[in-house]
């Protein structure tokens, strides 16, 4: 038996578009299944080193909620490098201020820390409301099981 390895003209062209919409999801859980699409895992010919994955567009970043009181205890850090650089957020701010950031993040810390992971992050499109400017694309609707 041998090992599968996609190539360039089983892919490139074949990439899909898909719309979701975020309207009552819960972030974590949203996030896996965006990051299963933008890797490829959800298709056969899924090859770890390869970029097989589809472009996703998130609608309705604003109406995500998270479980729990996360909303209140949870915080978003980040840290320049120098002393006393420290800044967080707690996500109620986050999500108030920003909402489509709060969705790159998670997606983005599921996706490989490398420039292939980088190349994945590039293809995921999210926007605050209803409203997206990739008609032209002609995005197919997409549902998850959770």
């Amino acid at each position: 038996m041998k090992t599968y390895m996609a190539k360039p003209e089983s892919y490139v062209n074949n990439r899909k578009w898909y719309v979701v919409d975020a309207d009552g999801q819960v972030l974590g859980r949203l996030a896996s299944e965006i990051a299963k699409v933008l890797r490829g895992k959800n298709k056969p010919e899924y090859t770890p080193h390869v970029d097989t994955g589809d472009h996703v567009i998130i609608v309705n970043a604003e109406k995500i909620h998270l479980t729990g009181n996360k909303l209140e205890k949870k915080y978003y850090r980040r840290y320049s490098g120098y002393p006393g650089g420290l800044k967080e957020i707690k996500y109620r701010h986050l999500m108030e201020r920003n909402p489509e950031r709060a969705i790159e993040l998670a997606v983005k810390g599921m996706l490989p820390k490398n420039s292939l992971g980088r190349k994945m992050y590039k293809k995921m499109i999210v926007y605050k409301g209803p409203e997206h400017k990739n008609q032209a694309q002609m995005p197919v609707p997409l549902q998850f099981d959770i």
